[in-house]
């Protein structure tokens, strides 16, 4: 079965029960806070403005039952980026029409119990297509209208936003084509359009020894290489010479003999924004520091290409970047609850609730701990103080093996019986919220799940196959 065309046509009819269900109606959008969430909100934002059509939007960082309640019930409701967990609470909401345009994991059986009141378009309901909450959003305005077409680089940004583009499908590849983004191969620091000796200082998407934080280091990396500033300034990374790039991927691997290649060369993304080419996980980067720095207007009005946007952008970037290197130190001086394949940082209000996610990405990413470890990052939230946020990451793998675990699921068990918890997420990338009091609960039957499953599967790795034989006879 083609399953592209039958979510292609789910969206086709989504979309024409959506345009005449709302007519004259005003349209509550509430997305996710994140890359994909804004991204997804910028495009459907540009496309109800095409139709003249009413709407209201906010930008959240998690959706709780006690949230859902308090929406208008007699309008309708378009959800971006999440609600794909939350089927019950909407359900029971009285809300009278719902639309969820996401790709997260749903609870369990769900695929098979949509409410009347939600229509929803989600690749996990055509077998999971890999697609982006912004790459559905972008498919529904172009079915809505093909003028559209002109925001599928926000498509693609925002599935650069949530690291999907290492495994794009067709149908990725379809809105990659209509966005006109340009892809150049090189190693993947950011951002590739400055000059090289201050993307080398300040490189986040990987930790050079020697040269990430120390300007010494960077200029000794750029001599050894070959590199020097003309008139005043160096080459910036999508400037190189194959020669030159080539030099530098192999300086960056000497200095880091724990690294493989494939883990640090890949796609540069390249996407014109304000009439000027700009590195993708650059443009990112500004947009979650906006979004996790409490101005999420600014981050959409960014993906809007609005001027006055682009300097507060910045400003708000450069002092998140800080809070990253404040957090990371803060993290790694933290006492850590260790297992075998688990580390487990309870920060409470030593790190922001909005960095807990951001943190425990560049762990995962980093050579300190091994791969399949799930990184843990627990952080009180600011805005409710009766509630813990939790971010939990796959350290990265290479291989599609055991230890690539479903995080999403593994926190949906583990929480399950917590009270007023919400979950939501990936299978390398998922969250919890939790109450506050339950935080020693929700360690212990982390420990206790993970340790067991560790067991487990030593015994299975060290049954020799003849004493299975005889186990199973």
């Amino acid at each position: 079965m083609d399953t592209r065309g039958e979510l292609k046509e789910e969206i086709k009819k989504v979309k024409e029960r959506f345009l005449k269900n709302t007519k004259d109606k005003t349209v509550q959008i509430i997305s996710h806070f994140d890359t994909d969430g804004i991204t997804s909100a910028a495009i459907i934002v540009q496309a109800l403005k095409k139709l003249d059509k009413k709407f209201s939007l906010q930008i959240v960082k998690s959706l709780t039952s006690e949230f859902i309640q308090k929406l208008e019930k007699d309008s309708p409701v378009l959800f971006l980026d999440l609600a794909s967990g939350s089927i019950e609470s909407i359900k029971n909401s009285g809300i009278k029409e719902a639309y969820i345009i996401d790709h997260h994991e749903l609870p369990l059986g769900e695929e098979t119990r949509i409410p009347d009141n939600i229509e929803i378009i989600n690749p996990q309901l055509h077998k999971k297509e890999k697609l982006s909450g912004s790459g559905l959003a972008y498919l529904f305005s172009k079915e809505i209208d093909e003028r559209n077409k002109e925001d599928a680089k926000l498509g693609i940004l925002g599935l650069i936003g949530d690291s999907m583009e290492k495994d794009m499908d067709k149908i990725a590849n379809e809105i990659l084509k209509d966005s006109e983004v340009q892809k150049k191969r090189g190693p993947l620091i950011y951002p590739s359009t400055r000059p090289l000796n201050r993307t080398l200082e300040y490189c986040s998407s990987f930790f050079i020894p020697g040269v990430t934080g120390d300007i010494k280091g960077v200029l000794e990396m750029l001599r050894e290489i070959g590199l020097t500033p003309e008139n005043g300034k160096y080459k910036s990374l999508i400037e190189l010479k194959e020669n030159e790039m080539q030099n530098l991927i192999t300086s960056i691997l000497l200095r880091n003999p724990g690294v493989k290649n494939e883990e640090i060369v890949g796609d540069i993304f390249l996407i014109k924004f304000f009439n000027k080419l700009e590195d993708a996980r650059e443009l990112s980067a500004k947009i979650n520091a906006c979004s996790r720095s409490g101005e999420p207007e600014v981050a959409v009005q960014l993906c809007l290409e609005v001027t006055s946007a682009k300097k507060r952008a910045e400003k708000i970037h450069a002092k998140y970047k800080q809070e990253i290197v404040s957090g990371l130190k803060q993290a790694q001086e933290q006492d850590k609850i260790q297992g075998k394949n688990y580390v487990i940082i309870n920060a409470q209000e030593k790190i922001k609730d909005t960095m807990a996610g951001t943190i425990a990405s560049i762990l995962s990413n980093s050579k300190i701990y091994s791969q399949g470890t799930i990184i843990i990052t627990m952080a009180h939230d600011t805005q409710d103080k009766t509630k813990t946020k939790i971010s939990a990451r796959n350290v990265k793998s290479f291989s599609n093996g055991p230890e690539n675990k479903n995080l999403r699921e593994t926190l949906g068990e583990v929480v399950e019986n917590l009270k007023e918890s919400e979950v939501g997420g990936h299978q390398h990338a998922a969250g919890a919220i939790i109450k506050r009091e339950d935080e020693e609960k929700f360690i212990n039957n982390i420990k206790e799940k993970l340790d067991i499953e560790t067991v487990n599967v030593k015994r299975k790795v060290e049954i020799p196959p003849k004493e299975k034989q005889k186990t199973s006879e």
